[in-house]
């Protein structure tokens, strides 16, 4: 890997081409990231809706080394990996949150850590409730805290769990399936290339995804003022 630029790290299909020692490894970097976003609470700074729809388009790609034969079946099997690591993920979170307890809303802010991203979650859970976690999926940032609130709150670990399988499944097979059968339309049918617009069509989801929060956040601050 030569000419490495940080500015890659925000770029969803550095990790999905990434090689090392000549061995493609995008799979197994795309299966940790989804994990990371909740059971590391790294979710802010990591690509996810976006990561997961070029998934879609590069999924013959990543799929290469477990390749059926068969387009769906490979798609299928991708999307149920990255459903099983969202799931896994936030149960980790689940657990964090039940045993930190109020220590997360006294953490000091880091890095990897920010503590109004803490409470931003904690009003989206307190609006919604236990449909709180399969919205939160389709959400920067609310996702990655979501599972930590839901385990603070002791929210009953039956509930959880079936909201949980549930946001997985819709956020993965929705995201990713877009991804893969969209690409096929623009290409057999307006011969496009979706592949030559990666930049547009990341920078169209972060919109997409983020000015639902962002405009939440924009209401809250006029309210306050008022």
């Amino acid at each position: 890997m030569t000419d490495f630029d940080w500015k890659q790290l925000f770029n969803p299909e550095f990790y999905i081409l990434l090689e090392f020692g000549g061995i493609k490894i995008g799979l197994y970097v795309v299966l940790f990231i989804v994990f990371a976003e909740t059971g590391l609470l790294a979710g802010f700074f990591l690509p996810g809706d976006s990561l997961l729809f070029l998934c879609g388009i590069f999924s013959e790609t990543l799929m290469r080394d477990f390749s059926t034969g068969n387009s769906f079946v490979n798609v299928t099997f991708l999307a149920a990996l990255v459903s099983i690591m969202g799931i896994l993920g936030n149960m980790v979170g689940y657990w964090f949150g039940a045993k930190s307890g109020s220590y997360l809303f006294k953490k000091e802010d880091s890095l990897f850590f920010k503590k109004k991203y803490l409470y931003q979650s904690k009003d989206f859970f307190d609006k919604y409730g236990s449909k709180a976690i399969v919205f939160a999926r389709f959400l920067p940032i609310v996702r990655t805290f979501a599972p930590v609130i839901a385990g603070i709150v002791e929210m009953d670990k039956k509930k959880f769990m079936f909201f949980n399988i549930l946001g997985s499944l819709l956020w993965s097979f929705t995201m990713i399936f877009s991804g893969h059968y969209l690409y096929e339309l623009f290409l057999n049918q307006f011969n496009i290339d979706l592949k030559h617009y990666i930049e547009y069509i990341v920078i169209g989801i972060i919109l997409v995804t983020t000015l639902p929060v962002l405009w939440k956040l924009f209401k809250k601050r006029v309210h306050l003022d008022d």
